[in-house]
């Protein structure tokens, strides 16, 4: 059995006609794009977690809020499941379709209904791409600030989904601290409005829970976020080190030297090589790691900061230090390592990217814990950071036409979620629990924990008709899988590395 990705959903959902799906579904929605032919269904069978695919049953492209509240309305009397998916950039499984399930594709919301540069705000539709509200709000000196290295193509909406990052989030946030307000539909068909555009709403805060929720609660159709203001400068700072442990280590001093940098990001030599070689940034490719630190703000601070911690990357044993001569080089610098994840899938037929958070104070021992594992494997493992906030993105190189290595490769991910959690972090930072994590959720919660979770599901969703089989797992699947909670001391995978 494939352990980590199991096809399986937790419990069973009743059996599901498509013809008589597709019939109803065409008779109360007939102005609605409903794809059934095998063809037109291919391109939608994955997301970005590309080597685990499933066919949907059907796939709806609705245009309208009155589109939406029909279908789940009538999907839930026929007891058929629905998957919201957005752009398809996630990494976690979480928008993967169901073989009996409907996936409600949002990419036809896509407009922005409101740009307010004097309250610095903007209201758009969940298809709207990342990097398209900076772009309308550039030419009143504002942008949107989480940054997603899939910003060109991912949307709104999946960044709700997923509280996506991104390299600016250490300073300005996730996507929770950045959404002011989101209108959402439940299974039922209920509307419902969370947060406001001022700075507190009455009651529980619902907003927060609808973010990272990955489709499980209900369909988001609107979100209003918050602009910030251009800095008046940026300047990046590159620092080489010979030892990946000391660039580890360097970025704990700086945060602790009272900087709070715009962006912190860290490269190992392997994905170093490959964005250089990919993208031609100027990286130093003998280096054992970089640092791209962004320092931003009026240009007075800028530049005192930049001394600052110029100061501390001596300190810390840099080899070499450089700050990026101008706004071309700044651009090169992050464009390395924003393209690191595509650079990277160069270097053999398939890669497992990978998403935890670990304390700052940790990254010295987890690199070496992921190390001894790439080791133990022989499998290569290329290490991107966001490293201010301590969200890691392994990469785990392997071919999946080599019979075996898929699972092993599943087998050292699972160990590198579950070192995170043993060092006091977390099994996602930014990607989501989807299919691919789910049997992590058994290490990271206790079982109390995983109940009040599923009691919050049904509150919102008590058919459990919504992205079935996601995100949460059963005490069933937590006992067959045979996690222990890492402070008894028992982890599966006895025979991986112990640190």
């Amino acid at each position: 059995m494939n352990i980590l990705f199991d096809q399986r959903l937790d419990g069973p959902l009743p059996p599901v006609d498509a013809a008589i799906t597709l019939e109803r579904l065409r008779a109360a929605l007939p102005g609605m794009s409903l794809l059934y032919r095998e063809e037109d269904r291919r391109p939608f069978e994955c997301d970005g977690l590309s080597a685990y695919r499933v066919l949907p049953m059907l796939v709806a492209l609705p245009e309208t809020v009155e589109q939406v509240v029909t279908l789940l309305r009538t999907c839930r009397e026929l007891r058929v499941p629905v998957v919201t998916r957005g752009a398809g950039t996630g990494l976690s499984g979480g928008a993967l379709p169901l073989e009996q399930g409907v996936l409600l594709v949002m990419s036809r919301f896509d407009r922005i209904l409101e740009l307010d540069p004097d309250a610095r705000i903007a209201r758009v539709q969940p298809g709207v791409r990342n990097l398209a509200i900076s772009e309308a709000a550039a030419p009143h000196g504002l942008y949107y600030a989480p940054d997603p290295s899939s910003q060109i193509a991912c949307s709104i909406g999946g960044n709700v989904a997923e509280n996506a990052g991104g390299v600016h989030c250490l300073k300005y946030g996730l996507t929770v601290h950045n959404v002011l307000a989101i209108e959402a539909i439940t299974l039922e068909g209920e509307r419902l409005t969370l947060g406001s555009a001022a700075l507190d709403a009455p009651g529980y805060d619902l907003l927060a829970l609808f973010n990272g929720s990955e489709g499980m609660l209900g369909i988001i159709t609107e979100v209003t976020v918050k602009l910030l203001p251009r800095p008046e400068t940026a300047k990046v700072i590159l620092a080489s080190f010979d030892d990946v442990e000391k660039a580890g280590r360097a970025v704990g001093d700086i945060i602790a030297a009272g900087i709070i940098p715009g962006g912190l990001e860290m490269m190992d030599n392997l994905a170093i090589r490959a964005a250089e070689d990919f993208i031609h940034a100027g990286y130093p490719v003998d280096a054992q790691a970089i640092l791209l630190c962004e320092l931003d703000g009026v240009e007075a601070d800028v530049a005192d900061d930049c001394q600052r911690v110029r100061k501390v990357l001596a300190a810390a044993g840099a080899t070499d230090i450089a700050l990026a001569c101008d706004e071309a080089e700044r651009a090169r610098f992050w464009a390395g390592r924003k393209n690191a994840f595509p650079a990277v899938g160069r270097l053999a037929p398939d890669y497992y990217c990978m998403d935890g958070t670990i304390p700052r104070r940790e990254l010295p021992r987890v690199l070496k814990g992921i190390a001894a594992l790439s080791a133990e494997s022989g499998l290569p493992v290329a290490n991107v950071f966001h490293a201010g906030d301590g969200n890691m993105h392994p990469l785990i190189l392997f071919d999946a036409n080599r019979p075996g290595e898929l699972e092993l490769a599943e087998r050292v991910g699972a160990r590198i979620l579950e070192l995170c959690v043993e060092v006091g972090g977390s099994i996602t930072g930014e990607h989501g629990v989807g299919r691919e994590k789910i049997n992590q959720m058994c290490t990271q919660f206790q079982p109390d924990e995983i109940t009040v979770f599923h009691a919050v599901k049904a509150a919102f969703d008590p058919d459990a008709m919504l992205n079935p089989g996601k995100n949460i797992p059963t005490l069933a699947r937590c006992a067959e899988y045979g996690a222990m909670h890492v402070h008894n001391n028992q982890l599966p995978h006895p025979d991986l590395p112990r640190f």
